[in-house]
């Protein structure tokens, strides 16, 4: 008797808010292995927001989620089968299977990955593509010198928790932006960070004015919004942007900026970057994240989702913050 392979696929597209009903769960039988194939059995899926524009059918930097197909996603898991000379039984990858709970490949895209010193959920987050958004956002937009004030979005997430430490690292003062009175005390204490506004606080510039007091030189944006307009006028003139994304409008219409003429005024660099577009830094940044993970420099954050199933209501929440840190589901 085959196996079976149980698979979240996108049933629909969303018109506005993600539903559960816009996936539908399948199980497919596992055909045998090809020669040159493996097969993972995966550990872990990772949630991400960017995602939620793949599920429309609109232009975009990357081709829609086809209706009918598994989801696009990263993972990590553990090679269980094996006719590829490059990959034995038992080592530990990651890749993008997407939502299912194992994945087929001929090697192509498929990475090792060391679990020793380095938790293999920590591929998915710090030490995997958030890490390296993170990285590079910092890096090679906002690069700030030392006494910098750098203000980081969705500072208690996944990419934004990494911004906020590297950004320490490099001598520049940390001001987090975050939802609520808990993420906010965690960005401080634990993460590192100078100061954290809570823009769910009710006086978001304000609060943000008293922690800048000389101004914001970086500003890595993950929100738009509200945080977007409020950083904008804190920016001190040649500041640097570094765009990720703006989950504030992702589940419905875009949020204008209300004082665009700042980018001008203040002679403002804004960047949007796609970090899969500049996989040229990816060794480097892996390596540093990688190390700072294993020596325990650079702190972390999940959220753990339990079995295949949960899956859409974890996203669901992720794309309103109730996720804390790095959102992940947990396959086996």
């Amino acid at each position: 008797m085959s196996q079976i392979n149980r698979q979240l696929v996108l049933a629909s597209r969303p018109q506005g808010a993600v539903t559960p009903d816009n996936f539908k769960l399948v199980e497919t039988p596992l055909a045998p292995l090809a020669d040159g194939e493996l097969r993972v059995r995966n550990h872990f899926l990772s949630l991400d927001p960017y995602m939620r524009g793949r599920m429309n059918d609109s232009k975009s930097y990357a081709a829609p989620q086809p209706l009918n197909e598994v989801m696009i996603g990263g993972t990590v898991g553990e090679v269980v089968e094996s006719k590829n000379p490059k990959f034995a039984v038992g080592d530990k990858v990651v890749a993008m299977f997407g939502w299912q709970e194992y994945g087929t490949s001929n090697g192509a895209g498929v990475q090792k990955v060391d679990d020793t010193h380095v938790p293999l959920s920590a591929y998915l987050g710090p030490v995997g593509m958030p890490g390296v958004t993170g990285w590079y956002g910092l890096n090679r937009i906002i690069a700030p010198k030392a006494g910098d004030t750098v203000v980081v979005s969705a500072a208690s997430g996944a990419v934004g928790s990494v911004v906020g430490q590297l950004a320490k690292l490099a001598g520049a003062r940390a001001v987090g932006i975050a939802g609520g009175a808990d993420k906010c005390r965690y960005v401080v204490e634990t993460l590192g960070f100078d100061a954290c506004i809570d823009y769910k606080g009710g006086n978001l510039y304000q609060d943000l004015k008293a922690a800048t007091p000389d101004g914001v030189d970086g500003y890595f944006e993950n929100v738009g919004g509200d945080v977007l307009d409020a950083t904008l006028a804190r920016m001190n003139p040649f500041g640097r942007i570094a765009v990720c994304g703006f989950i504030a409008g992702y589940d419905g219409q875009p949020v204008p900026l209300k004082h665009p003429s700042l980018i001008l005024t203040q002679r403002l660099l804004v960047q949007g970057f796609i970090v899969s577009e500049h996989m040229d830094v990816w060794p480097e940044a892996l390596k540093q994240l990688g190390t700072l993970v294993a020596q325990k420099k650079l702190q972390y954050r999940e959220t753990i989702a339990q079995g295949l199933d949960a899956a859409p209501d974890a996203f669901i929440g992720l794309l309103k913050g109730k996720n804390f840190g790095k959102q992940l589901v947990k396959l086996i």
